[in-house]
């Protein structure tokens, strides 16, 4: 499929603060619900030492379920913890029933496996939803909490119904967090995208971009993708975070505004769009505890 567009010059933006400001009224909603029945979910958060950025992220994290309604839990740990402080810590939410879903702010302290810590969590209290469990359980299909800046990505193209079925989509970066589980999230029945991922080896990644209705760039390479590399027309989401000098950028160029029918950007597009996808999926563990009794 093509998405054609007569626009000119400068793309609609995908506004992810709005969008996301959205979903959490939408999730309020259905807190107050809960809470007719008894129940109030709760997010738990595991922050590890004094890195600013990663204090600054959680604080908006529990800033979010103030204003929906989550219950806050949260766990500081200083500098000097172990690994095994870290895991006596995940146990304790693990078996929290006030604690519906939980995270373990990245990056860890040096010393500390970031693998054995997070396969440590248990699968169903996944908020983030990278477990290696939860991701083999979107690779087959089954009900899992989903990865929140894939989902988030996925969210904000139906929020502006960018057309998925058919739609020929470019990832650049096959990470973890975002690149192979966007994949599969794209491919799915509900989806039914065609998507070819880019990665450091690839030959010519503009060849690939150039073609694509969607492009979405996840490489964490400052303005890797530029107005060239996009075809008129093209949808395109800013994911990559690189800090320098001047302060963070993103993957995208600025002159692709010139050439994209609609531009998600880096900030203000998929960032807002993660945090409120780890509110959803904390909310939707306390609604699956509800029916499950």
């Amino acid at each position: 499929m093509t998405i054609h567009s007569d626009r000119p010059a400068t793309a609609h933006l995908l506004d992810g603060r709005g969008t996301a400001r959205t979903i959490r009224a939408e999730l309020k909603e259905r807190v107050e619900r809960l809470a007719e029945h008894g129940v109030r979910p709760g997010l738990g958060t595991v922050l590890v030492g004094s890195d600013p950025g990663s204090a600054t992220y959680v604080a908006g994290k529990h800033r979010d379920c103030a204003e929906i309604g989550i219950q806050s839990l949260r766990v500081e740990l200083p500098d000097t913890a172990s690994e095994r402080d870290v895991l006596a810590a995940v146990a304790d939410l693990n078996a929290d029933p006030a604690c519906t879903g939980f995270i373990v702010q990245l990056p860890l302290p040096a010393g500390i496996d970031r693998g054995v810590v997070l396969e440590s969590i248990a699968p169903e209290k996944d908020a983030d939803g990278l477990h290696p469990v939860n991701l083999g359980r979107l690779v087959i299909g089954a009900p899992a909490p989903l990865p929140c800046t894939p989902r988030g990505i996925v969210a904000l193209l139906r929020r502006y119904c960018v057309p998925l079925t058919g739609a020929d989509v470019v990832i650049v970066g096959c990470g973890v967090t975002v690149g192979r589980p966007l994949a599969l999230l794209l491919t799915r029945q509900t989806e039914s995208a065609t998507v070819t991922m880019c990665h450091e080896e690839t030959r010519d990644v503009a060849e690939h971009t150039r073609r694509a209705d969607i492009v979405i760039a996840a490489a964490g390479a400052a303005a890797l993708v530029r107005s060239d590399d996009v075809r008129s027309g093209a949808v395109v989401l800013d994911v990559g975070i690189t800090r320098t000098e001047a302060g963070i950028v993103g993957d995208v160029s600025a002159d692709v505004a010139n050439t994209a029918h609609m531009l998600a950007p880096m900030p203000g597009g998929v960032g807002p769009m993660t945090r409120a996808m780890l509110m959803t999926n904390v909310v939707e563990a306390a609604e699956r505890s509800l029916t499950a009794h």
